[in-house]
């Protein structure tokens, strides 16, 4: 704001006492002080509010008014309460620095002075900043980017002191000032944010992780905006980017709520480039896909492999390695169509994850180039992931490469599990790395069936890898559970009734001895009993359940029931 219009307003009880010709100056700010040499306290701009308190004589004036100029200060304004007219002297020195000043009546508080101030400043800095937004917008609707949200955050932060971070659906980091928000702080604003979603309550929500709070402002690119007929919000709740801004919005004017949502148009014109750049990988992913589906010869598969591969890791020198994700989303009722929203979610779980097996960094854990590498087509509820891997040489007793399952949803796990809230399931199996065109339909088996395997479990987020694919945990989830119930009581009741009767513990007794595969002096050592009492107490086991526990069919089928049980 203008001096000019600080000396209009008669409510401040402002009287002009000299600097007639730098009325125009700006306004940026208002500072109160006694101090002598306020210098390390003014960054310029400010209208300076005083009693006085620091002037004994004369002498005092010169020096205090050379410290305001040299600052910057737009005006001097004096209190006439305690000495009523103000000193020539001091009139002598502002004039000569050329500083307006102001004497303020008795009768007005400096707080009223500095409240309209403050008022007035922050209001036309947020007109500022709209327009500022809005030129960057046209800007970046109309050619390439103009510096991405990062530019519009860093307005909110320099312009109206507001430190605000764009987060993916799972609390991924987007863009945002340093120092960034933690891990565990991104994950719960994304629940927070998901959660309130589902409930249909329009923006911003509030949420407080620790001792601050956040208000949520969804992000929704063209797929889910405004325009048309009302979707089901399940059509979107999964991949809306959400604008955290560290601050309560609950007392905010409309005028800053305004301009907070056409900041998050702003960010939704970025993500929706981002959608588009991702358009190629998605092709690319959905024609290797039709190719291995419909069982097209190896040599072809591998050819689209080698357009794939430079798209996806440029600059690789050798073949990569592939693996293959599968997801599906499904919500109660099916009247949804799970593969798009799958698909969207994928490329952000896999964006998510910070690394692959082997200890390297394979996916940085902020930016834009993690999901650069990442190619995910979708068919019916299905979603597919293609993932290439750097070839690398590894020790013939080390880790392979790839994601893992049990860690890939780990970090993810609660936001995903308030977006499904208590009506949708997400289900995801891993396959394993392979080499070459010639594996890939094999991967892609393997991945559905660790789904399937993911999807027998409880939970509204599962995941399954390829290693259990290969051990008796592939086959007990199938299991119908009147049959479970059957099997694990005709072997391990009796058991249970003989342990509740007589206290003998033979249920750890058989657990320990199957551990031990079946070595007694092993077994003993682990129970702390003498050899003959644990033979006493297979030999009990055996009588009570009709079997011999040298047999390996028996001592599966005991392992079995235990497991079920």
């Amino acid at each position: 704001m203008r001096l000019r219009a600080l000396m209009n307003t008669d409510a401040l009880g402002l009287r002009l006492l000299g600097g007639e010709d730098e009325l125009d100056r700006t306004v940026r700010g208002v500072m109160t002080t006694d101090l002598k040499d306020p210098s390390r306290y003014l960054s310029g701009g400010e209208l300076v509010l005083t009693g006085l308190a620091w002037r004994h004589d004369a002498a005092d004036c010169e020096p205090f008014v050379r410290i305001l100029a040299g600052a910057g200060v737009a005006a001097l304004a004096v209190g006439e309460a305690e000495l009523g007219d103000i000193p020539d002297d001091l009139m002598v020195a502002c004039a000569r620095h050329r500083l307006p000043l102001f004497a303020v009546h008795e009768s007005v508080a400096f707080a009223t002075i500095t409240e309209h101030v403050v008022r007035q400043v922050s209001g036309e800095r947020a007109g500022d900043l709209a327009a500022v937004v809005d030129r960057h917008r046209r800007m970046m609707t109309s050619g390439p980017a103009g510096g991405g949200p990062d530019v519009v955050l860093d307005l909110l932060g320099s312009d109206l002191d507001l430190r605000a971070w764009v987060l993916s659906p799972t609390g991924r980091p987007i863009a945002g000032p340093a120092p960034e928000l933690t891990a565990d702080v991104s994950a719960e604003l994304a629940a927070g944010h998901l959660a309130a979603a589902r409930t249909g309550r329009r923006g911003p929500h509030r949420v407080t992780a620790g001792t601050t709070t956040y208000s949520l402002f969804p992000v929704r690119g063209s797929a889910g905006g405004s325009g048309g007929a009302a979707r089901d919000v399940r059509e979107t709740v999964l991949s809306d980017w959400v604008l955290a801004v560290e601050a309560d919005a609950g007392d905010w004017p409309a005028e800053r709520l305004d301009l907070l949502h056409g900041v998050t148009q702003l960010i939704a014109v970025e993500r929706d480039r981002r959608d588009a750049a991702r358009s190629v990988r998605r092709r690319l992913a959905q024609e290797v896909l039709e190719l291995v589906q419909t069982g097209a010869a190896p040599a072809e598969i591998a050819a689209r492999l080698r357009v794939a591969a430079p798209v996806l890791l440029p600059g690789l020198g050798a073949a990569p390695l592939w693996q293959v994700v599968v997801a599906r989303v499904e919500w109660d009722g099916g009247e949804i169509e799970g593969g798009p929203v799958a698909q969207s979610l994928l490329e952000e779980i896999l964006a998510d994850s910070p690394s692959i097996s082997s200890g390297r960094e394979y996916l940085p854990s902020a930016g834009s180039e993690h999901s650069d590498r990442i190619a995910v087509a979708h068919t019916g509820d299905e979603a597919i992931a293609l993932v290439p891997l750097p070839a690398v040489t590894t020790e013939h007793d080390g880790p392979e490469p790839g994601l893992l399952a049990d860690t890939l949803l780990e970090a993810v796990r609660d936001p995903l599990s308030a977006g499904l809230d208590d009506d949708g399931r997400l289900t995801l199996g891993v396959s394993a790395a392979v080499h070459s065109a010639e594996g890939l339909r094999g991967a892609l088996e393997e991945a559905r069936h660790a789904r399937r395997v993911a999807a027998a479990r409880t939970g509204r987020v599962c995941a399954a890898g390829h290693h259990e694919l290969a051990s008796h945990v592939l086959l007990l989830p199938f299991v119908p559970d009147d049959v479970r119930r059957a099997f694990t009581a005709r072997l391990l009741d009796p058991l249970r009734d003989y342990d509740r009767r007589h206290r003998a513990e033979l249920i750890p007794t058989l657990e320990a001895f199957l551990e031990c595969d079946g070595s007694w002096t092993r077994c003993a050592t682990r129970l702390h009993l003498h050899v003959n009492t644990l033979r006493y107490r297979v030999g009990r086991i055996e009588q009570l359940t009709s079997r011999d526990l040298s047999r390996l069919e028996d001592k599966l089928d005991f392992f079995l029931a235990l497991r079920m049980s």
